[in-house]
């Protein structure tokens, strides 16, 4: 077995995408954040004492696809040419859904990954005050297009 990210000696190495042609690609991930009742209510109304919540999310998850490859250190650094973070707020918390793009040499499944998770951490980052109990579950890919491996889709789960 062969594994890319390692070299023959066994070593983490990146793996080298320079003769790769760029191609227009996208990932799409999702997750959640698990709040109390009290707190979903704070959040629909816009109560929460340190600002708007999902204003502040929506950016860090934003940033944090942008600065991937700094935190994980065998992500190419690529062209983010677009990212989107949304998030709704439910019965039971928060859902969100990133999107990213790129037309670079490789995909953008973690910058997407990364998104949700941040924006995630952010939620719980403004609402621990009133409910340490807030849990971020379910991160996963959702769909991705583009790339040698072309077009994905999570079964059950439409992007």
């Amino acid at each position: 077995m062969t594994f890319t990210h390692l070299d023959d000696s066994g070593h983490a190495r990146m793996v080298d995408v320079t003769a790769k042609t760029p191609t227009v690609r996208s990932a799409t991930a999702r997750g959640t954040v698990t709040v109390a009742a009290d707190v979903v209510e704070r959040l629909r109304a816009g109560d929460v004492p340190k600002g708007d919540v999902l204003a502040v999310a929506r950016i860090a998850g934003i940033q944090a696809a942008k600065l991937t490859p700094t935190i994980l250190p065998l992500a190419h650094v690529i062209g983010i040419h677009g990212a989107s973070v949304d998030l709704t707020v439910t019965d039971t918390g928060v859902d969100l859904e990133a999107t990213v793009r790129t037309a670079d040499r490789t995909g953008v499944e973690m910058e997407a990954l990364t998104a949700v998770t941040v924006a995630g951490l952010a939620v719980i980052d403004m609402v621990k005050g009133l409910d340490r109990a807030a849990t971020l579950t379910d991160v996963r890919v959702v769909a991705k297009s583009g790339g040698r491996s072309g077009d994905w889709e999570r079964p059950g789960e439409s992007a």
